[in-house]
Parts: structure tokens; C-alpha cells; sequence
């Protein structure tokens, strides 16, 4: 039976949405949220809060908002969509590939027709449950309250955070757990190998090349995207993206004896590819830098929309329940993941040592 897929968006429609921004108007349909991969309860939705320093002198001033400490960026929707697919309760997740056999034979009356058929073949992915709870005391929750601050919806927002963390992280490195398949965009075992750029009057990293020699890395990339493709990838027709380590699209900048940069000749020569970063292509290839090319969407014959890379999540944050206690309130938080599976690895070309 096929799971309902309730959404599905590549990163660069990720990218063009914005974040996700729920109103107050919105509360009125938490079934729909389902869509989305968001579990929520009615009773868990509170208003925004602060810290929980309490002012001790009238002679303070208190600036307006909260400032959160931040963790380093999550580019694991960007470079891979979001595909929220199955529900929380399944154990796997399963593609149908087909290839399709067949060879025309010259006609004759009195000839054995040739039959043509297909081998089908079904990559699994496993689904993996985490949770993150919170417990709001009441001494806690009274004093935080003093300072007009909800002590709840920071522990919420901790909570919603850190199941991000390990959805974002499971998306790029899988999960090794025994008698499990959950790969990532750094290891799904139909990724084509890494292949070493080639060296440059400076070397090989583009820290010391020229922007004749970045821009050969690239083209050598797209050349080499449209040949393992068979034709099917071409970069006027079809959306790309270029992923790259955390800090290189310094590198767009490097400027040729014509003052063009970098980035200028990639606008122009390729404007179908959209450039996204992630500091987990740092090091990615045993401590080398790497960069990915691929399609975001191939039109061939497949019926499963087109897909090269998704990351699928069967719900991104569902509230499992709340525990009223003597002393406090215990709500429970959980998502699903099944990591990334790369459908069309024809499609995506690995370069390493930059």
C-alpha cells in the first residue's frame, strides 16, 4: 500500500517560501497542519516568552524581545527538500524502481514475437522515532510569570530546537543503528564516488586557484553531470543546485583579469544553478572539501514526480501527551525520520579537494 506523501517541496521551493510563519488564525485548523509533518495540542500553544531574570530595581529597562544563543545553520531542507511522507506509527519507508527490458527484432509472419518486461527492484529506508520532553514547574513558572515571560513556550521552543538538531543531523549522516537503513546526503550508498578536482598552477584547493581555474572546477562538473546523465540533465533545462562547504561562496568572488567574478560567470553561464553552502561539506571526504552538482527534478519516465534527492520525514514535531503532576506539567515532544535517499544518482556528481 502507498503511504500518502501530505507534502513535498524541493530545497530551492524551500528556499523561495521563507521560513514557516503560523498566525493566530492558523490555530483554527491544527488538522491541516498534518501536512506539514506538525503533531500539535491545542492545549500546548501559548504566547511568546523572554528569560527568567526577574527586574530587582525599578530603575532598570528592560529592551524588548528575547535574544536566543544560536547553534550554527541547518541547510539539510535547502540542499535536500522536504518530503513529509507515511506517518509517525510506520517502521519503513520503500521506493519502487523499474527497469524497463527490452529489444526490437526485425518483423516477420511466422517470427517469435519479442516480449518486453521490466525488473523491479525496492530501496528501503527505515524510520526512526526521537523524542525531547520538558517540565514546567510551578515555582518556576509562577516566578517567570512575575516578569511577564512564559517559562513554557521557551522550554517548547528548547524542545522543538533540539529534535531540528538531530532531524537536520540524521539528514546528512544517516543513523548507524543495527537492523536499520537510515542514510544521509553524506553517505546514501547510491551516492557516485568522490572524484579529486583537478590541481591547479597553486595547487588543488580553490583557496589557491584562479578564477580560470574555479570556473574549469565547475564546468568540469556540469560537463561531466550531462554526460553521466545520458543527456537527461542539461543546465539550460533543468534546475540545479551547487552545494558547497560553509564559507566558499568566498570564493565566488575571486575576480579574472576582466574584473568578472567568479559568480558573475556562473550567473550568467549556468543561471539555473542556485548555490547553497553547509558546514558539513567541510572535511567531508576524510578531512578534504567537497562540493555536490546535481538536478533538483529530472523528466524522465519515472511516475514518482521526479525527485533526485529527498529527505523524508514522516512527522517533523508531534506532541505525544501531557502529564499533570503534583508539581508541575511533563509534555512530551517526538518526531520520525528516514533521512535521505538520492533516487537518481546519475544525476548528482561529487567533487572533493577543494
Amino acid at each position: 500500500m502507498r503511504s500518502p506523501i501530505h507534502s513535498s517541496y524541493t530545497g530551492r521551493e524551500l528556499v523561495q517560501r521563507g521560513p514557516l510563519q503560523l498566525t493566530a488564525e492558523d490555530a483554527l485548523h491544527y488538522d491541516q497542519l498534518q501536512s506539514i509533518g506538525i503533531g500539535m495540542d491545542g492545549a500546548l500553544v501559548g504566547p511568546a516568552g523572554g528569560n527568567l531574570g526577574t527586574p530587582v530595581q525599578f530603575l532598570q529597562a528592560w529592551l524588548p524581545g528575547v535574544v536566543r544563543q544560536v547553534t550554527r545553520i541547518r541547510n539539510i531542507d535547502s540542499l535536500a527538500g522536504l518530503q513529509t511522507v507515511g506517518s509517525w506509527e510506520d517502521e519503513e519507508i520503500v521506493q519502487t524502481a523499474s527497469e524497463l527490458v527490452g529489444k526490437a527484432e526485425l518483423y516477420g509472419d511466422v517470427t517469435n514475437i519479442p516480449l518486453a518486461n521490466y525488473n523491479a527492484t525496492y530501496e528501503r529506508r527505515s524510520i526512526l522515532r526521537f523524542e525531547q520532553g520538558a517540565m514546567i514547574g510551578k515555582l518556576e513558572e509562577a516566578r517567570a510569570a512575575k516578569s511577564n515571560v512564559s517559562l513554557a513556550i521557551e522550554k517548547r521552543a528548547a524542545a522543538a530546537e533540539a529534535l531540528d538538531i538531530i532531524r537536520n543531523r540524521v539528514g546528512f549522516f544517516g543513523y548507524n543503528q543495527p537492523d536499520t537503513r537510515v542514510f544521509g546526503y553524506l553517505n546514501d550508498p547510491l551516492l557516485p564516488a568522490y572524484q579529486t578536482v583537478a590541481s591547479g598552477s597553486g595547487g588543488v584547493t580553490w583557496a589557491s586557484k584562479t578564477f580560470l581555474e574555479i570556473t574549469a572546477d565547475i564546468r568540469e562538473a556540469v560537463t561531466a553531470l550531462v554526460t553521466q546523465s545520458g543527456g537527461r540533465v542539461r543546465p539550460q533545462a533543468v534546475d540545479m543546485t551547487l552545494a558547497l562547504p560553509l564559507g566558499f561562496e568566498e570564493f565566488l568572488g575571486v575576480i579574472s583579469d576582466f574584473g568578472v567574478s567568479v559568480g558573475d560567470w556562473l550567473a550568467k553561464t549556468y543561471p539555473r544553478i542556485r548555490v547553497e553552502s553547509a558546514p558539513e561539506l567541510l572535511g567531508a571526504n576524510g578531512g578534504a572539501n567537497v562540493f555536490y552538482l546535481y538536478a533538483e527534478r529530472v523528466e524522465d519516465s519515472g511516475t514518482d514526480g521526479g525527485e533526485v534527492i529527498v529527505q523524508m520525514v514522516p512527522a517533523r514535531f508531534q506532541a505525544l501527551g501531557v502529564e499533570n503532576r503534583a508539581k508541575g506539567v511533563v509534555e512530551d515532544y517526538t518526531n520520525a525520520l528516514a533521512g535521505v535517499m538520492v533516487k537518481r544518482p546519475y544525476a548528482v556528481v561529487r567533487r572533493s579537494g577543494i
